[in-house]
């Protein structure tokens, strides 16, 4: 063999990796994935997350799996994620309730809430209302921002935990307005808008699309939503801002991640998937009947996202003193 086979057989010997491995991510997927929801089964992050399994699977031929690996405000799913292989097959649908939230309260966490993930496109957004039970002498959000003013310390509001967003959103909305009211938490949303019904509590902020079926039988008021811009379901109901609670936002916001180092031609291809479920108006018409609106974007739109959230919260957590009591 001469010299100039030899390096040549080095070379093609060195390359053959680096080959099947690109080869590889070129034929991704080639078996089913699985999309990993850190939360409970039923609820509005599991709804959204199988809707864009079933979307995916039919976008890339192969099964996309739900499997809920729930606690611990979603650090259990996301550890779990963490550890995985960066090769496409474990995907991650989180919630800034995890992600933004959760490593303000839960420290140590057991994985590096940043490093150790692929921040690959948001989902969906879902709106919560603030709702109050039907016997607090109010019809407007302005009503009721002037009611609990003149009653500060004596009128409570129910949340599904310390650290959920329907707490945080109460908070952000007692900072901002000037409102002093009595922290009743609850394990879940469930239990916390059912509080609401009963009358245990006056008011929370409930999911739009929970709440909408009561406001329908007269069993609780909807006065305002936390997003930016009203919801499709309600659009009678003012947001916030509109209501003169200025730059006010909040809200469940659902995205899709992976482990760290996922290459760059699965991102590229799952960006493409997302952006074209929230353009199609047949799957967006699916994602808003579930009171959430499509969002869609890219992984260089995501970090600075996920940064200015992470911030936020963080800012007003230390601000407004809440722990998590052991």
């Amino acid at each position: 063999m001469t010299l100039i086979h030899r390096r040549a057989l080095l070379a093609a010997t060195l390359a053959a990796p680096a080959l099947r491995s690109a080869t590889a991510q070129g034929a991704w997927p080639t078996r089913p994935v699985t999309m990993v929801n850190p939360w409970p089964a039923g609820g509005s992050s599991d709804t959204m997350t199988r809707l864009f399994a079933q979307r995916f699977t039919q976008v890339f031929g192969q099964q996309f799996v739900v499997e809920n690996r729930a606690g611990a405000s979603g650090t259990i799913g996301h550890n779990f994620v963490a550890q995985q292989r960066p090769d496409g097959y474990v995907l991650l649908s989180a919630t800034n309730s995890t992600y933004a939230i959760a490593p303000h309260l839960i420290t140590p966490l057991p994985y590096d809430n940043r490093a150790a993930f692929t921040g690959i496109s948001l989902m969906a957004r879902t709106a919560q209302a603030v709702c109050v039970h039907p016997s607090v002498p109010v019809t407007t959000i302005q009503e009721f921002l002037a009611y609990v003013r003149a009653r500060p310390g004596q009128i409570n509001f129910s949340s599904a935990g310390i650290g959920a967003t329907s707490h945080l959103a109460t908070e952000l909305l007692m900072a901002a307005a000037g409102l002093d009211m009595v922290h009743v938490p609850y394990r879940g949303g469930a239990p916390s808008a059912q509080a609401v019904l009963a009358g245990e509590t006056k008011m929370s902020f409930i999911d739009a699309i929970t709440a909408l079926p009561h406001r329908q039988a007269g069993t609780l008021k909807m006065l305002a939503v936390s997003t930016a811009r009203r919801t499709p379901l309600a659009p009678d109901v003012p947001t916030l801002q509109e209501a003169g609670v200025a730059g006010f936002e909040s809200s469940t916001d659902m995205a899709l991640m992976a482990p760290a180092n996922l290459p760059a031609p699965i991102v590229a291809r799952l960006t493409e998937a997302v952006q074209a479920a929230v353009a199609d108006p047949g799957f967006r018409a699916q994602i808003v009947a579930q009171g959430a609106d499509p969002v869609g974007g890219t992984p260089a739109e995501f970090g600075p996202y996920w940064t200015a959230e992470f911030d936020k919260w963080g800012t007003l957590i230390r601000a407004r003193g809440i722990r998590i009591q052991n």
